[in-house]
């Protein structure tokens, strides 16, 4: 299957770059009608191909893998050596994000999978096979459903109506509404769903084997259709809890699957993540990981801005320091620090105007004497000094940029990053 590896903001035409990357005029249709559906979101229409934006991961037409891979520097490939172990450092830094981040369970995965450098794709049709696998090994849940039908024997609750519109010539038979017991129930119909679709977008013989082999055992249930809001339909109980790795993954197969309705051979399927949210994720759970009794990490804390919109800082994090009052007496206080991410490249060590005003208004409503605005490390980068806002809270009043390294010396992601990212504020 070939796989063409592509980094943010790279473009791809239909006519071969330097690299020898293209894609098919089909191929660009098809990306384009994706684009659109989703409010364009993912990417840049341009003359003959598309720009890709801070979106990252894979994208499956027919038999095409796009791979898009985050990149934190500049440097550009000069030749498929460079493009090649580039982006198999990329690749492996996409993945552990993932998995820090709590996206992709790596541990599901099979050593031989992660050995051969499966794409991200994959890795998820691997995890949703395994859980499937499971589920169907301990027994897939059964639920009771009300059916309304006309039946020999007298069952359940006699609908008078309808036995009497429907049976004045069948006499022996009775229009009942009675229970059923069986795994004809959304849960299972959404998992099926999900299976279904990784049999046409896979071509791989490993994981076919797979797919036909849960097909086989999977129990005889009606197709549906399945929605968006079908999920929203789903209510997990202590019973089906056990189910939600596998229900997650069914949902972005579903939401995210395009069959080829007119030719049937260029179904799409993407998977794609927001850098700027895996970022944000990434280093807050870095950070709570150096969390202790003198210091709170706080993911997204929220407060009323206007009316009903809140205002969400990345990170708040909270640090005790102990005081003495006016009494004399010492006291705890926790003193707050706000970081916010932002994964882009800037030249100059000088943040825009919309994210200033942003981290003023963080530190007025969290009365927080500094803030921090982090971004990742290319180049030679440096930190600025903490600036002053003039006017809000009595005190400090601060904000500076800071840089933190992605990759350590040896290429790999830096275990170091949250002392690195602590020591710029707290």
């Amino acid at each position: 299957m070939p796989v063409i590896k592509v980094f943010e903001h790279e473009k791809l035409t239909i006519h071969s770059d330097d690299l020898g990357r293209s894609i098919t005029t089909a191929q660009f249709e098809k990306l384009c009608q994706f684009n659109d559906k989703n409010n364009n979101k993912y990417f840049t229409v341009i003359r003959n191909g598309i720009k890709f934006s801070q979106y990252v991961g894979v994208i499956r037409i027919g038999n095409l893998t796009i791979e898009i891979l985050p990149k934190a520097d500049k440097q550009i490939a000069r030749n498929k050596l460079e493009l090649e172990s580039t982006s198999k450092t990329w690749q492996s830094v996409l993945l552990k994000m993932l998995a820090i981040s709590g996206e992709l369970e790596l541990e599901t995965v099979s050593e031989a999978s992660l050995r051969k450098r499966t794409n991200l794709l994959d890795l998820y049709f691997e995890i949703y096979l395994t859980e499937l696998d499971k589920l169907l090994r301990r027994g897939l849940t059964k639920k009771y459903r009300s059916n309304s039908a006309n039946v020999k024997a007298l069952k359940g609750r006699l609908e008078f109506a309808g036995h009497i519109r429907q049976n004045l010539v069948h006499q022996e038979r009775f229009h009942t509404t009675h229970q059923h017991y069986d795994h004809e129930h959304l849960l299972n119909q959404i998992l099926l769903r999900g299976l279904q679709i990784l049999s046409t977008i896979t071509n791989g013989t490993h994981l076919q084997d797979k797919i036909r082999k849960l097909q086989f055992y999977f129990p005889e249930i009606r197709q549906q259709t399945i929605t968006s809001a079908s999920f929203d339909k789903v209510r997990l109980t202590r019973k089906t809890r056990d189910h939600v790795k596998a229900l997650r993954i069914a949902k972005m197969l579903i939401l995210n699957y395009s069959p080829d309705i007119s030719k049937g051979d260029e179904n799409m399927l993407a998977l794609l993540f927001d850098m700027n949210k895996l970022w944000e994720k990434y280093i807050y759970k870095k950070l709570k990981a150096k969390e202790n009794e003198n210091l709170h990490v706080i993911y997204q804390a929220h407060d009323l801005f206007w009316e009903s919109k809140r205002i969400f800082p990345d990170i708040v994090i909270e640090r005790k320091q102990t005081i003495k009052n006016i009494e004399g007496n010492t006291e705890d206080i926790w003193e707050p620090y706000i970081i916010d991410t932002k994964w882009k490249l800037i030249d100059v060590n000088k943040p825009s105007d919309d994210d200033l005003k942003q981290m003023y208004v963080y530190n007025m409503y969290w009365d927080s004497p500094k803030c921090l605005l982090l971004y990742p490390q290319f180049g030679d980068s440096t930190d600025s000094g903490f600036g002053k806002f003039h006017k809000g809270r009595s005190g400090s009043n601060q904000c500076k940029i800071g840089f933190v390294n992605v990759l350590d010396d040896e290429g790999k992601l830096n275990p170091l990053i949250a002392d690195e990212a602590l020591k710029k504020i707290v």
